[in-house]
């Protein structure tokens, strides 16, 4: 039946404590939801064509105009020229042509030159055909060529052009071909399509025309030229299209940016921009639910990460309204001053550099725990990513997400001991680094070229934030110490001060328990030190554990100095009653002075329910229907690692004091014993020591009390050393 009753009360105590974690988060969800709304969700509006613009409206997300692309495709395939393949071998051809005419000329006339030369016989006259004595006339000359020329060229050139060729002077005759046949080349391999004959004639004659070539010889050189010039350039279409083809890998798609202006104030909504608005989405209200859903998951999965951790954290610390309420406070402080400077930045002026984010890790690393703010740290930068993305739908600023992410590690890694309030600004010197380090990473990795005026500005604003982070902390720090009950190691360094008004009390009322309660503090934060608990919390509650004996201060062994014991003259339940009271009359001066609930709890829980065994075996001598329960401390036990080590270590401490010669040997025969007392009188049960820990803390103790009680060098007397001399 008690097993079932504890495994019922466990179940109600896991049920309060997820509790305490989900609502708290489902409120941090809600405002995130809420802060980044505006980030993800999507305006639209009703408009019609061809009215003017309310205001000035810009894209929310980046897309390709498919429309406008396949225009500008189309305009480069139609400026695209068709590709011709020149024919080498008709230009060659119709040149041979032209110079196998003047050939065949030059070498009629070189013949009948040597014919009229030689004087041949009347024989030889009759072989050849050119008679020296009988010249051949011009005509006749003109039909001899006619017999020897190509048909191409009989066929389409006249007796009356071939006899002014003939006619002509040999001078004027090799300028005239050479003329001819340079300009022939030059049109010809530029290629000439059909409806570019009459095109190409005109340009050799015009060079033709402007010589200075006798007039009958130019007017056969055109008919000459008409001949020759001919179609050589033909159509090709693997070539277009392979040019069609490069002319569109060339076009740009068009794309319409996130945060372009679409369309300005005033200005007329033409049908162009009305396509451009539909679409980007700003006239289909349908798809503003699809933000909103990644919106969501998003903030879960954030959440997620948060209630793990702070569970996680729970399994190792007491977790308790308070520190709910810091996470949640920091967390939404944080968000909101994100949002608050994400409305005055743009992408020119960068303000995210100022925020002084490195302030919600560094209070969560003074007030909870180093893993704790890291991931809240991580969370934070992330969440930074969508709030300061100018409210462009679906972009991210991974600047501002790097920069808030470094800003925040930077702050838990310098603020590596808190033992005073320098201990923050120095943390805020090594942000200042890494902050302004940081900004020179996005200036040199930029392509933009930044003036020196912005460079120095904008590294301005990451030694303000720097700055800002290490003033807020120090000036929020006291409102959750104070307002909010957190203890914090600032806060207990400040209550371990001997002037503190408690402990000058116990000073002076009871200057016996004072140094005990400073032994057991030694003690305790060895032992905390050595299993990962908090140290500083078990010294500084070791202080004031035994500050109820300053009631009656005489009535505690410690503290009776050359008087008899005052139990001696009173009774048995008495002198237990008066030493039982002395942990809970503590509590209620601690709570007087209103001091932290996590030393008031030790100070209550330092002695469990033991008993008080002196006293019961002294009255059960007397009386054997003695009551255990009136000799028992009320509890309640220590419940967690701290003050379960303060009541192992108090014990201890008191013992190994009343040792006349504390060997070694002695020392860890008592440890060992005391530690195992402890153990199987069920005063551990309830704080979440292990075996293992509890090995290391009995090796601790024992190291730390032989330490003290080392055996020391016998100095010989005066009186001996004179006898020796």
């Amino acid at each position: 039946m008690k097993s079932v009753w504890e495994h019922f009360l466990q179940f109600v105590k896991d049920k309060e404590k997820w509790i305490r974690i989900v609502i708290p988060s489902l409120v941090l969800g809600c405002f995130f939801f809420f802060i980044m709304l505006s980030n993800v969700y999507t305006e639209t509006y009703e408009i019609e064509r061809f009215n003017n613009a309310k205001e000035t409206i810009r894209s929310p997300i980046t897309i390709e105009n498919t429309k406008e692309t396949d225009r500008k495709i189309r305009e480069a395939i139609q400026a695209v020229d068709d590709r011709y393949d020149v024919s080498s071998v008709i230009t060659q051809e119709r040149v041979d042509y032209v110079n196998e005419l003047f050939d065949a000329i030059e070498k009629q006339q070189e013949e009948i030159d040597a014919a009229q030369e030689e004087e041949v016989t009347v024989g030889e006259n009759e072989e050849n055909q050119y008679d020296s004595s009988v010249p051949l006339t011009n005509q006749e000359r003109v039909q001899s060529l006619q017999q020897v020329l190509s048909p191409s060229i009989t066929d389409d050139l006249s007796q009356e052009v071939l006899l002014s060729i003939v006619e002509a002077s040999p001078r004027e005759r090799s300028l005239g071909q050479e003329l001819l046949t340079t300009s022939l080349y030059e049109v010809l391999n530029e290629g000439v399509r059909t409806d570019e004959v009459q095109t190409a004639v005109q340009s050799v004659n015009q060079k033709l025309r402007y010589s200075s070539i006798d007039e009958q010889l130019k007017e056969a050189l055109y008919s000459l030229t008409k001949f020759a010039v001919v179609e050589n350039s033909f159509y090709d279409v693997e070539k277009t299209n392979e040019a069609q083809k490069q002319a569109i890998s060339n076009v740009e798609p068009v794309m319409i940016r996130a945060g372009e202006v679409i369309v300005r104030e005033g200005q007329t909504i033409t049908n162009e921009i009305y396509e451009e608005l539909a679409l980007v989405g700003l006239l289909d209200s349908d798809r503003n639910s699809y933000p909103v859903i990644g919106l969501i998951i998003f903030i879960i999965l954030l959440l997620g990460i948060i209630v793990y951790e702070i569970n996680k954290y729970a399994e190792n610390n007491r977790l308790d309204n308070r520190k709910i309420a810091s996470i949640l406070l920091i967390s939404l402080l944080t968000v909101g001053m994100m949002k608050l400077i994400s409305i005055y930045t743009t992408p020119v002026n960068q303000l995210f550099l100022l925020v002084p984010v490195a302030t919600a890790t560094m209070l969560l690393k003074i007030l909870l725990y180093d893993r704790l703010a890291i991931v809240l740290g991580i969370v934070y930068a992330v969440m930074g990513s969508v709030i300061f993305n100018a409210e462009i739908p679906g972009s991210l600023n991974m600047e501002a997400c790097i920069y808030l992410l470094f800003s925040q590690l930077a702050g838990i890694i310098f603020l590596y001991s808190v033992k005073d309030r320098t201990a923050i600004l120095k943390a805020g010197l090594g942000i200042t680094v890494i902050n302004i380090l940081t900004v020179l990473i996005f200036l040199l990795l930029s392509f933009e070229k930044y003036s020196i005026y912005e460079s120095f500005l904008l590294v301005g604003f990451g030694i303000t934030s720097a700055f800002l982070a290490s003033v807020l902390t120090i000036g929020m720090l006291p409102f959750f110490e104070a307002g909010l009950g957190i203890l914090s190691d600032t806060k207990l360094l400040t209550l371990s001060s001997p002037n503190q008004p408690l402990l000058r009390k116990l000073l002076t009322e009871a200057p016996g328990t004072y140094h005990h309660s400073v032994m057991v503090a030694n003690l305790s934060e060895a032992c905390c030190e050595s299993i990962g608990a908090n140290g500083l919390l078990a010294r500084v509650a070791a202080y004031y554990h035994d500050l109820g004996k300053t009631v009656r201060p005489h009535y505690f062994i410690e503290n009776q100095m050359g008087i008899r014991n005052p139990h001696d003259f009173i009774e048995p339940k008495q002198s237990a009653e008066i030493i039982i009271n002395h942990p809970y009359d503590g509590s209620k001066m601690l709570k007087k002075h209103k001091l932290p609930k996590e030393i008031i709890d030790i100070a209550e829980q330092h002695h469990g329910t033991t008993l008080l065994k002196y006293f019961y075996y002294k009255d059960k001598d007397k009386n054997k229907a003695v009551n255990e329960a009136d000799y028992r401390y009320p509890g309640p036990k220590p419940r967690t690692k701290e003050a379960a080590i303060i009541c192992i270590c108090d014990s201890i401490e008191a013992a190994v004091r009343s040792l006349k010669e504390p060997t070694n040997e002695k020392i860890n025969e008592i440890v060992t014993s005391i530690i195992n007392d402890r153990l199987m009188d069920g005063q551990l049960s309830e704080s979440s020591l292990t075996f293992r820990e509890l090995e290391t803390i009995q090796q601790a103790i024992c190291e730390t009390l032989n330490g003290i009680f080392h055996s020391r060098i016998q100095y010989p007397t005066s009186k001996e050393v004179k006898e020796a001399n």
